[in-house]
């Protein structure tokens, strides 16, 4: 990998917005969102300005993160039309000021939320920080056709390092959280890699759609999907969970179950027709999907404080 290519491009000073782009807000946003469910979630009680301190933390190393992943895929962030106007590829961010970002956050992140929380919740961050950046950037990504598979780890972690951060130690629902976004990130990207598939192809990325052919691709979504299923309505039968998630997560399945076998169900020639709807329609609900299931665990947290402190809602959520 060489930097030549990113040398006396920039047409301007970088914007405060080009910072920001790096860090990818649109990730961020999603483990802002899980982690604060995971330590809300749980069973013990945070003072606010510790919970807020390190969600804060968890935000900057996931920032971290994804500035890391962008100066490592800057080479192949510049061939695929979805990437080529990041910071780095277009010239805004130099690639070593990229580096330099990624490295000073990522150790902020985990000294402060060891300060802010526990060290074993600052431990989870360093290794969701080295996951991301190092196996699966470096590694699986470039590696094989499993990549998204094993890498959808490290977006899994967020709601656990919450849970950890309440707790101090990991119970058996922040694992179900994790499962949920692990079993859930393979159909997710693979419906988007369906219609993406000729960026994949020029950037030399061995998703499922480049190495096995669309038709694999659509097994696969189907059977993540039947695996899935089960593991996204099991908090219901936890303290987490309740009869309102347990309606609410079988509902969303349903949907979920039916875009799937939808999905399996087409074939190339339907997808020319109608420019990839289906998969693209089945990608934004999949988004949709993973956003409604901790949402509802976030309404159930609330409802049972809410009994617990003003003995107004009965504990049946």
């Amino acid at each position: 990998m060489t930097d030549a290519t990113y040398t006396d491009t920039r047409e301007y000073e970088a914007q405060f917005g080009d910072y920001v782009e790096l860090l990818k807000p649109r990730v961020m946003r999603l483990v802002i969102f899980t982690a604060a469910v995971g330590l809300f979630a749980a069973p013990s009680a945070v003072h606010p300005v510790i919970a807020f301190a390190s969600i804060l933390c968890i935000a900057v190393g996931a920032g971290a993160s994804g500035a890391l992943n962008m100066w490592w895929d800057r080479d192949i962030d510049a061939i695929m039309k979805r990437t080529a106007g990041r910071p780095i590829p277009s010239g805004r961010i130099q690639p070593n000021e990229a580096l330099a970002i990624g490295l000073t956050l990522s150790f902020l992140s985990v000294m402060m939320l060891g300060l802010f929380a526990n060290l074993a919740a600052a431990g989870l961050l360093a290794f969701t920080i080295f996951f991301y950046a190092v196996v699966y950037s470096m590694w699986l990504k470039r590696a094989t056709p499993q990549n998204i598979v094993i890498g959808g780890a490290a977006g899994a972690f967020p709601p656990m390092i919450g849970w950890v951060v309440a707790t101090g130690s990991i119970g058996v629902e922040a694992v179900l959280m994790f499962l949920l976004i692990l079993i859930w990130t393979p159909p997710h990207f693979w419906a988007l890699a369906l219609w993406r598939n000729e960026d994949y192809k020029a950037a030399k990325i061995p998703m499922l759609p480049v190495t096995h052919g669309t038709r694999v691709t659509r097994r696969h979504i189907l059977a993540y999907t039947l695996v899935l299923i089960p593991i996204a309505i099991a908090p219901a039968f936890t303290q987490i969970g309740g009869s309102l998630y347990f309606g609410v997560s079988v509902v969303l399945n349903l949907i979920f179950l039916w875009g799937a076998v939808h999905l399996f169900r087409r074939n190339d020639e339907d997808t020319v027709v109608d420019d990839f709807r289906a998969e693209k329609r089945f990608f934004a609900f999949t988004i949709l999907y993973l956003f409604l299931h901790f949402v509802t665990l976030l309404v159930v947290a609330a409802l049972r404080a809410y009994d617990l402190h003003l003995g107004s809602f009965p504990v049946w959520f």
